[in-house]
C-alpha cells in the first residue's frame, strides 16, 4: 500500500536502468524528474519514452517533469585537489574566466560587481561556504570569509536574488522547454521564479503547446509575489535547498507552511523538496531527523515529496522510494484529516476580489466560474461526511475539480476521471488521486454511469458503495465550473 502524498524520483545514472525504474514505480514513484542542469539532452529526450513504456507495462499512471536548468552562475577551477578557504581571511571576486585560489575567485559572470553591494552575502556551492561582501569597486568585490571548507571544480556562486540582473528563465531554459514539451513531458519547473512573468514567458515561449508549469519558489523576490506566482503556476515547489541559502536557516520550515498552505487554500499542488533522505544516497535507512522531516511535511499538507540524489546518484533508489512512502504513510494514518478538512472549511480563502484564484494559469482563474467549482467541491466536502460515502468521483478535463476537492483532503477514496491522457498523468502530482482515464459522452446520466462503471471494473468501487459523483455537462467548454453533484449508491 503506497501513501496519498505522491513521491517525485529523480532520474540520474543510479536509476535511469529499465529495471530500476521498474523497482522504482513499484516502490511508489508517481512522478519522475529529469534534472536538465545534469546529464545531455540526448539522455533526457531517450529516457522520456522509456518512462512511458515501464509506466505502461506496470499499468501505472506515472507523469514525468523535466526541472530547468535556470540562470547558473559558477566560479572558475578550483582544481581537481581543491582549495580551502580559512573562515576570517579575505579574498577578491572578480569577473574574469580563469581558474580560482585562496586569495582569488574567479566568477564567470559579467555584471558581478554591478550587483554586488557592501554587507551582501555570498554564498558558494551547496551553501557550507559564505562570503560577507565589505567593499566593492571598478575591479573587485573584497569579501572576508564567514565560513570556510574546501571547495572543487567550478562550483556555483549565488548571488542575492533581489540584485541579480540575470533574469529567468535563461535563453537556454526556453529552448529546452521547447524540446521538453515537443517530447511529451507533462510538467516544466521553472528554476528561480521571482514574479508570475517568469511563467508567462515560458508559456509564451512553447505556444501554440502547453505544459503544466512548476514554479520553483527558492528566492526572496518569489515570497514577495506569492499570490500571483500561484495564480499562474500548475503547481509549486519548496525548493528548501537554495531557499535556505537566500533566507536565514531558521526562516525556512515556516516559509515551507506558508507556501503550502495557501497552495493548498487556491487548489494548486505543491511539492516539497531538498535534502529529504539525503543520508539515503550512501546509507540504507535514514536518519531519525530525516524521518521527522518527512512526516512534518505530510502534516504540514504538502501533496507531493521530491527525491534528488537519493535516487539520482544513490546507492538503492528503489529502497529510498519505498522508505519515503512508508513514512509517509505513517505519517497520513496518524493525522486526522476530517479535523483537516473541518478546519481548512472554517479558514479558507475565497477572495470576492479573484485575487488569489487557484487552479493555475492558462484561463482558468475567471471569478464565476473559479468561485462555483470551490463551492460545490466545499459542499462535497461536508456531503461526503454526512453520507459516508466510500469514494467520491471527479470527472474533469483539465484535474482542476479533483485539485479542489484534493484541499479538503477527503478520507473517502479520491478518484479523478478525464478523457485527456495528459491530464490523467498531471494528477500524479496532486494529492491522494487515483486517476483513470474515460471515454467521452454524450450527457451527464451517461458520464456518471461510465464513470461509476470505471471504477467498478478498476477495483475502486464495490456494488453496494455509496459513491459521490462531481461533474460539469460533457459538451461545456473546459473553462466552465463543475456544477452538479449526485450521490449514489452502486447497485
Amino acid at each position: 500500500m503506497h501513501s496519498r502524498t505522491r513521491i517525485v524520483a529523480t532520474v540520474g545514472p543510479a536509476s535511469d536502468s529499465d529495471e530500476t525504474l521498474d523497482a522504482m514505480i513499484a516502490a511508489g514513484a508517481d512522478v519522475f524528474r529529469l534534472n536538465l542542469s545534469h546529464g545531455t539532452l540526448e539522455q533526457h529526450l531517450a529516457l522520456i519514452p522509456r518512462i512511458r513504456q515501464r509506466a505502461q507495462l506496470a499499468g501505472a499512471v506515472v507523469a514525468v517533469l523535466a526541472d530547468l536548468p535556470g540562470p547558473k552562475v559558477r566560479a572558475g577551477d578550483f582544481g581537481p585537489d581543491g582549495v580551502t578557504l580559512v573562515p576570517g581571511s579575505g579574498l577578491a571576486l572578480v569577473t574574469a574566466d580563469g581558474t580560482s585560489g585562496a586569495a582569488q575567485i574567479c566568477v564567470d559572470y559579467p555584471t558581478l560587481l554591478a550587483d554586488l553591494s557592501a554587507g551582501d552575502r555570498v554564498v558558494i556551492g551547496d551553501g557550507a561556504i559564505s562570503l560577507s561582501v565589505v567593499s566593492v569597486d571598478d575591479t573587485e568585490a573584497w569579501c572576508t570569509v564567514l565560513t570556510g571548507g574546501t571547495v572543487r571544480g567550478r562550483p556555483g556562486v549565488h548571488l542575492p536574488s533581489e540584485h541579480l540582473q540575470l533574469g529567468t528563465p535563461t535563453s537556454e531554459d526556453l529552448v529546452l522547454a521547447r524540446m521538453m514539451v515537443a517530447a511529451g513531458v507533462d510538467f516544466l519547473a521553472v528554476s528561480f521564479v521571482r514574479r508570475a512573468d517568469d511563467l508567462r514567458a515560458v508559456r509564451a515561449a512553447i505556444a501554440p503547446a502547453t505544459a503544466r508549469l512548476v514554479a520553483k519558489i527558492e528566492t526572496v523576490a518569489a515570497l514577495g509575489h506569492l499570490d500571483e506566482i500561484i495564480a499562474e503556476a500548475n503547481a509549486l515547489m519548496v525548493a528548501r535547498g537554495d531557499l535556505g541559502i537566500e533566507c536565514p536557516l531558521e526562516d525556512v520550515p515556516h516559509l515551507q507552511k506558508r507556501i503550502i498552505r495557501a497552495c493548498v487554500e487556491a487548489a494548486v499542488p505543491v511539492v516539497t523538496a531538498t535534502q529529504m533522505m539525503e543520508s539515503m544516497v550512501t546509507a540504507p535507512s535514514p536518519t531519525r531527523a530525516e524521518v521527522s522531516d518527512i512526516a512534518n511535511a505530510v502534516f504540514d499538507g504538502t501533496d507531493a515529496l521530491m527525491l534528488s540524489g537519493e535516487t539520482a546518484v544513490g546507492a538503492d533508489p528503489a529502497l529510498v522510494v519505498g522508505t519515503m512512502s512508508q513514512v509517509a504513510l505513517r505519517a497520513e494514518q496518524e493525522d486526522s484529516y476530517r479535523a483537516w478538512a473541518e478546519r481548512f472549511d472554517r479558514h479558507q480563502r475565497v477572495p470576492a476580489t479573484g485575487t488569489a484564484a487557484p487552479f493555475g494559469a492558462a484561463g482558468a482563474n475567471r471569478h464565476g466560474p473559479r468561485r462555483i467549482t470551490m463551492a460545490i467541491t466545499r459542499a462535497a466536502a461536508i456531503a461526503a461526511v454526512d453520507a459516508d460515502v466510500a469514494a467520491i468521483l471527479c470527472c474533469t478535463r483539465s484535474g482542476r475539480t479533483v485539485q479542489a476537492m484534493a484541499r479538503f483532503r477527503p478520507t473517502a477514496r479520491l478518484i479523478g476521471l478525464s478523457p485527456d491522457p495528459a491530464t490523467v498523468r498531471a494528477l500524479s502530482l496532486c494529492w491522494g488521486v487515483t486517476a483513470l482515464d474515460v471515454d467521452e459522452y454524450a450527457n451527464t446520466d451517461e458520464m456518471v454511469w461510465f464513470a461509476i462503471e470505471k471504477s467498478v471494473h478498476a477495483g475502486l468501487v464495490q456494488r453496494g458503495d455509496t459513491v459521490m459523483v462531481l461533474a460539469c455537462a460533457p459538451d461545456a467548454p473546459i473553462t466552465v465550473a463543475t456544477d452538479m453533484l449526485r450521490i449514489v449508491t452502486v447497485s
